[in-house]
């Protein structure tokens, strides 16, 4: 009878082994890849957003390398070659701005209409007193000139990380259907629920990016075309910025019009200032009421308070790729959560 009871138990024990050592061994493979969270986050991205391509390509060339290949170099043609110019032009433009700001106050122009207002010359004379602003502009704009010289060269890294993301994207696209059965078949999920996560995967990952990102790229481009329009310095450093904050839930490019225009009316620029402040107000900031619920709608499914939480915290735990991460990881512990209360009240949760 021993000898009976003997093989359940080591099997019991084999399976804990079995479960510890695969613990074990996903950490270390976390280890492993963690250099390359940042390749991998992206090219899985691109796979996701450029998927419906693909699937065309694929049906004109029947061939997988060649069809994965040809979506691949689509993919770097659409997004690399306009990011490297305007990334390029962001940097020049703005160690230019630092440099007319700099002559501007060693020329006394900035000083004259600090003058016309006996409260801002005060602050003026108190911030002197701790920093010497002209050298600081000096060494900013000396910074940003060598960063640019440095971006054009490219580092090392940054040219590898590139590489890698485009070598991820061309096997994403190629095997994609052979690791959704793989997933599908590793995942402890009905074929229902299995398809529900995926979809929520695909939606969070469209509603991020052509949802947050489409929206932050208008308004900073319509706000850019103001400062523009206007004759302020840098346009395309300050709509980049303007796009950036309109990201972030809580912020928005009336962080960066509403100076500008009160620096407008200071200079006695009325008209200007009144045009930039209906110009923000009713375009710029309507386009947020406007064109984030056609484009991301209810596809990211998150308050804004989980999505600020996720989109801020993320980006701080995995750097740039918490902008997907982020949201991606609490939309899908949301939806394992209500899997997991589903099959509890059925009775059918793990003891």
């Amino acid at each position: 009878m021993a000898k009976a009871t003997r093989p359940p138990r080591n099997r019991q024990l084999g399976r804990y082994a079995l479960a510890v050592a695969s613990i074990m061994g996903i950490v270390l493979c976390f280890f492993i890849a963690k250099p390359f969270l940042g390749a991998i986050t992206w090219a899985l991205t691109l796979a996701i957003l450029f998927a419906s391509l693909h699937a065309r390509i694929e049906k004109a060339i029947k061939h997988p390398n060649l069809a994965a290949l040809l979506s691949t170099a689509i993919v770097a043609v659409v997004i690399v070659v306009p990011a490297v110019f305007v990334v390029e032009r962001l940097i020049t433009e703005a160690a230019s701005g630092i440099m007319s700001l700099q002559a501007r106050v060693e020329s006394g122009e900035l000083q004259k209409l600090l003058d016309r207002y006996p409260a801002l010359a005060r602050l003026d004379g108190r911030i002197n007193q701790q920093f010497d602003l002209p050298a600081m502009m000096a060494t900013v704009a000396t910074w940003l000139s060598n960063i640019g010289a440095t971006f054009v060269r490219g580092s090392l890294l940054q040219v590898a990380e590139v590489f890698i993301t485009f070598y991820l994207l061309f096997y994403f696209l190629r095997d994609r259907l052979a690791a959704n059965a793989m997933i599908k078949a590793w995942l402890p999920l009905t074929s229902t629920e299995t398809a529900q996560l995926f979809r929520r995967v695909v939606d969070t990952v469209h509603a991020t990016v052509y949802g947050t990102l489409a929206v932050a790229t208008i308004q900073g481009s319509l706000g850019g075309l103001m400062f523009w329009a206007l004759g302020l310095p840098t346009p395309l450093l300050w709509g980049l910025v303007m796009g950036l904050l309109s990201i972030v839930p809580v912020l928005g490019a009336f962080v960066i019009w509403i100076p500008a225009a009160i620096l407008l009316i200071l200079d006695g620029s009325w008209v200007r200032a009144l045009i930039l402040a209906a110009w923000g107000g009713i375009v710029v900031g309507g386009i947020d009421n406007v064109l984030r619920p056609t484009f991301v709608g209810n596809r990211l499914r998150l308050h804004t308070i989980p999505t600020f939480i996720s989109i801020v915290g993320g980006i701080v735990l995995f750097g740039a790729p918490g902008f997907i991460l982020g949201p991606l990881a609490a939309t899908m512990t949301m939806l394992l959560v209500e899997f997991w209360t589903r099959q509890a009240a059925l009775g059918q949760a793990p003891d």
